[in-house]
């Protein structure tokens, strides 16, 4: 990933608190064939070394295992309109962008077809989100041969984590003024994720 000063996040806490509050990415292996990719949603270690999810038996990625890996979690992005910048009326010399934050995991996958392995990290992964939920759900409230059938159905996976990238790209590399017109901008935006942003956008904000 392109990595420029102003836009790395550096803080490897940091990253791994990115990863786990998006809890969703794209899984991407290369094959003899090229590349395959799968959504996949997952928990992610304290320490970021280890990332836990799993698949769907008939997905054949899991089958690749062991092999080299790439997590990309796409945590947030919105479109940025020139027209935000206080300095578009000063003198023009402005442009659109895209504003995101990103954090690629890099490891070795490895597969656990295994009902144990799998049965807790599903726990795990619904206790997680399920923890903000006003009366969380538990795997323990669906019958329990219901369960069974459905984890049969499944295949855990595990990607040992060997490098983290993770990238804000948040209008660092403008003025406060300009990026307090950003964040303006963003909250009155309708557009897709628009939202997310702006309170990232706003933490960079002294």
């Amino acid at each position: 990933m392109y990595l420029p000063r102003h836009f790395t996040e550096d803080d490897g806490a940091a990253a791994v608190a990115m990863a786990r509050e998006a809890g969703f990415g794209h899984l991407v292996l290369g094959t003899a064939d090229g590349f395959s990719s799968t959504p996949m949603p997952f928990v992610i270690s304290d320490d970021g070394a280890q990332v836990r999810g799993h698949l769907a038996r008939p997905n054949a990625i899991w089958q690749l295992a062991p092999c080299e890996a790439i997590l990309i979690v796409p945590v947030s992005d919105s479109y940025i309109s020139p027209s935000w910048y206080p300095s578009k009326a000063e003198h023009g010399k402005v442009v659109p962008t895209w504003n995101y934050e990103v954090v690629h995991l890099h490891g070795r996958l490895v597969a656990h077809d295994d009902s144990e392995w799998t049965g807790q990290m599903v726990r795990d992964l619904t206790e997680l989100n399920e923890s903000t939920m006003p009366r969380p759900w538990s795997v323990d409230d669906a019958p329990v041969d219901y369960v069974d059938q459905l984890m049969r159905g499944i295949v855990g996976v595990e990607l040992e984590v060997v490098r983290i990238e993770a990238k804000r790209k948040l209008s660092q590399n403008k003025t406060d003024v300009e990026r307090a017109g950003v964040l303006a901008g963003l909250l009155d935006s309708a557009r897709r994720g628009a939202a997310e942003l702006a309170m990232a956008v706003r933490s960079t904000l002294r």
